[in-house]
């Protein structure tokens, strides 16, 4: 497979200076990708930033999508269906990729078969690490791995099988905690499988403002903008009474931490959260999941691959 046959998918919101940083970083991988599509969802931007990615669209370099209504998976759906290319590489907007990542990702996609690959995610504060000796898996890992879910700031996806799956849940709302491990439960239950490739990799900045962290801090916040997510993700797997407990326990493990226990007088705050994070989930999973109707969205679109 051709490296060039994929799309690049960054969802924003909030981001200024970082947003255009990441942007210039993906001009410059070598082998690009045939195609940049910037999901924008933040109301106003800087002069600078909108001169920059007006300019860029004028360019040919990127396709400038607005999207009034912020929502993570709402985005991502957006990018799989105006992608042009059957493989869809979806990136945070505050990253300094790796030089290879497009070639990394369509050399996994090829070689594995696999529905998605998720690529290696260095945060902040790994950062120089050696990974050589770990033995268990996590995220910025050196070893490559079948694994059971992903992150969504670094991965890469079939996109007949998105769409034939129905997308991402927006029901996801807010943080969208959550609507990775869903996504992946649906790939598993259809029989796709996932692998992690670390030489697909990107350095994660995780700037403080935009993206979710517009929600703030779920640890020291009586609002359900995390805790939706989880109680929703629980209803959506639900498997009998080992879901029941997980729903149920859920608020005491909550304020089970080292945070609440150094600072109590955030309990209070968190319990609420919770509380209206599970009845906020049960109106959600009472309404059904909201996916992509792709009955037609599937061909039509890859005809440049």
């Amino acid at each position: 497979m051709s490296p060039r046959a994929l799309t690049i998918v960054i969802p924003t919101y909030g981001r200024d200076e970082v947003l255009l940083e990441t942007i210039k970083h993906v001009f410059a991988l070598s082998p690009p990708s045939s195609e940049i599509l910037v999901i924008d969802q933040t109301e106003k931007h800087s002069s600078e930033v909108s001169d920059a990615l007006e300019a860029w669209q004028a360019s040919g370099w990127i396709r400038w999508l607005r999207q009034k209504s912020p929502s993570i998976p709402g985005a991502m759906n957006r990018g799989l269906l105006e992608a042009t290319y059957p493989f869809v590489l979806f990136l945070d907007d505050d990253i300094i990729p790796h030089s290879g990542l497009v070639e990394a990702h369509a050399r996994a996609l090829e070689e594995t078969s696999a529905a998605l690959v998720a690529g290696r995610i260095i945060q902040p504060w790994q950062v120089g690490r050696d990974f050589s000796g770990d033995d268990d898996f996590h995220f910025a890992t050196i070893r490559p791995a079948w694994i059971q879910d992903f992150m969504g700031g670094n991965f890469s996806v079939r996109r007949d099988i998105a769409l034939g799956l129905g997308g991402f849940d927006e029901r996801f709302v807010r943080v969208a905690y959550n609507f990775e491990a869903e996504f992946a439960h649906r790939l598993r239950r259809a029989c796709y499988r996932i692998y992690y490739e670390p030489t697909a990799c990107i350095d994660h900045l995780r700037v403080i403002a935009g993206g979710t962290r517009t929600f703030g801090d779920h640890l020291r916040s009586h609002r359900p903008n995390h805790a939706v997510g989880a109680y929703y993700f629980i209803l959506r797997t639900w498997s009998g009474w080992h879901s029941l407990g997980r729903f149920l326990v859920r608020p005491l493990r909550s304020v089970a931490t080292r945070h609440h226990l150094r600072q109590p007088w955030w309990i209070p705050a968190t319990l609420i959260a919770e509380v209206t994070g599970m009845v906020w989930a049960l109106v959600l999973a009472a309404q059904g999941p909201q996916y992509l109707n792709c009955s037609k969205c599937i061909t039509g679109r890859a005809s440049n691959a």
